[in-house]
């Protein structure tokens, strides 16, 4: 019988606040364990919750990006279960009546746009982190409280690559609308899997297998190509799945079973009676719709239809939100903005990494990047004299023009002197000379390089291209 997968997603996110959700502790990572805690923060009697409005907010925004629903009442509830990380012994949450409802995720994937239906986006605290010592086990409460958005998706996932794009698809939303920092390595974003089989063709969901413990997108989908053979392989060999929750073992490469899975009766839901719902006014809303960004898909598209950069380049800017924007202020005012793009990517970005200079640290005006195009473009300076003439502009913060003045790299397009130039590389190399002659095209190139060594850069290669293919001749 053939199989097909089914899988539901839910990503837990921390918001980028500076407190924590229901106090004035700092939502701070890094810091000694259990410093950055209160009564509130350990569930000691006699304190009370107030909500971080920033959290909201940010909640709200969330499922504005996502086309959520905004509801105009929700409310928080508490979720009963017993845990070490957990100092209340329950967590605050929402259950029926969360802040966004019924959105949707567009990506690329499979050479189209796929679109997933978000179920929820939902807000919560998160809990304390345990550490298991050789002989014992301790618990850090700095991260309890720190509001978390839950953002569940509905199983409409096919396959382990379509949930691996949905996620950088995710993360690069939220990133965009300044939601979060989505650092998975200080566990600000986590995703538990739901995936279960069925006959293809089937309505009906298959038992459904929750999978924790994946520390990456990648383990995501490692963890999802191991799962739905594995299931697969069960019902094809007579036996029976159980709703259950397993462990990804990513050393071993193989899920494992910790317990059975909860139903949302187990977890004894009740309204929150120490917090009030929440009712957004229009105004407030209206505030919160004033953050709302340019989507990472729309924004590629856009950049790719308005400027004509090719995918690539696009997806770099969409990757990069400030060197976009860099971009963008000199590209409204060039000639070839794709040219402009390329010097961005390929030489800019690398400088600033090189030399760990933010883009507000350049010593250059942003201008002077296309005055350095038009010099190219004009022929007045050779692309291999621009590379040290913007190497000198990034270091000094001097002009394009006056650099090349000051260092004479104004390009030679003097066929006498070129020529000149081409009867010495000749000379100097007749077995590449002969080579060309001989029919290798290529030795053509090297002899190139040679006359614009000679000419330390400064000569035109066309010209001198020129020149060579008929002395050789």
């Amino acid at each position: 019988m053939n199989y097909e997968a089914v899988i539901g997603l839910e990503t837990h996110v921390q918001l980028k606040t500076r407190t924590k959700m229901w106090c004035g502790c700092a939502n701070e990572f890094g810091a000694p364990p259990n410093s950055n805690v209160c009564p509130v923060c350990l569930g000691l009697p006699g304190v009370l919750p107030v909500a971080n409005e920033e959290a909201l907010r940010l909640t709200a925004l969330t499922g504005l990006l996502l086309r959520c629903g905004l509801p105009g009442l929700a409310k928080f509830d508490r979720k009963n279960y017993f845990y070490p990380d957990m100092p209340k012994n329950y967590q605050i949450t929402q259950y029926d009546k969360p802040s966004t409802v019924n959105g949707f995720l567009d990506f690329e994937f499979d050479g189209g746009i796929s679109r997933v239906r978000i179920t929820r986006a939902h807000l919560e605290e998160d809990v304390g982190k345990n550490i298991h010592f050789e002989r014992n086990s301790g618990v850090d409460f700095n991260r309890a409280g720190v509001p978390l958005l839950e953002i569940v998706s509905e199983p409409e996932i096919t396959g382990p690559l379509m949930a691996y794009e949905y996620l950088n698809a995710l993360v690069q939303v939220l990133r965009h609308g300044c939601i979060s920092d989505c650092d998975m390595e200080k566990g600000e974003v986590r995703c538990d899997v739901n995936v279960s089989v069925r006959p293809v063709g089937a309505r009906e969901l298959g038992k459904k297998v929750e999978i924790k413990n994946m520390n990456s997108f990648s383990a995501v989908r490692r963890a999802l190509e191991h799962e739905i053979p594995r299931q697969i392989h069960v019902l094809d060999s007579g036996g029976e799945l159980v709703q259950e929750t397993r462990r990804w073992d990513d050393a071993g490469g193989v899920t494992e079973t910790m317990r059975s899975k909860e139903m949302a009766h187990d977890y004894r839901y009740f309204p929150e009676p120490d917090l009030m719902p929440f009712q957004p006014t229009e105004a407030w809303l209206a505030e919160v719709q004033r953050r709302v960004v340019e989507l990472p898909l729309a924004k590629k598209q856009r950049l790719m239809r308005q400027y004509q950069l090719p995918a690539s380049d696009a997806q770099t800017f969409v990757w990069d939100r400030p060197l976009a924007d860099y971009f963008e202020t000199l590209a409204r005012k060039a000639k070839n903005p794709k040219a402009a793009a390329n010097w961005i990517i390929n030489n800019l970005r690398g400088k600033l990494a090189e030399t760990k200079t933010a883009l507000a640290d350049l010593k250059f005006k942003p201008e002077y990047i296309l005055d350095l195009v038009e010099l190219v473009e004009g022929k007045k300076i050779s692309s291999s004299a621009a590379q040290q003439v913007f190497g000198r502009m990034f270091d000094s913060g001097e002009a394009p023009l006056a650099i090349v003045e000051k260092e004479g790299l104004a390009q030679v397009s003097d066929s006498g002197a070129i020529e000149a130039l081409c009867e010495q590389a000749i000379a100097a190399h007749p077995g590449p000379a002969a080579d060309y002659k001989a029919g290798k095209a290529a030795a053509l190139n090297f002899l190139k390089g040679q006359v614009m060594k000679l000419s330390k850069g400064r000569a035109n290669p066309n010209l001198a291209g020129q020149i060579l293919e008929r002395k050789l001749k």
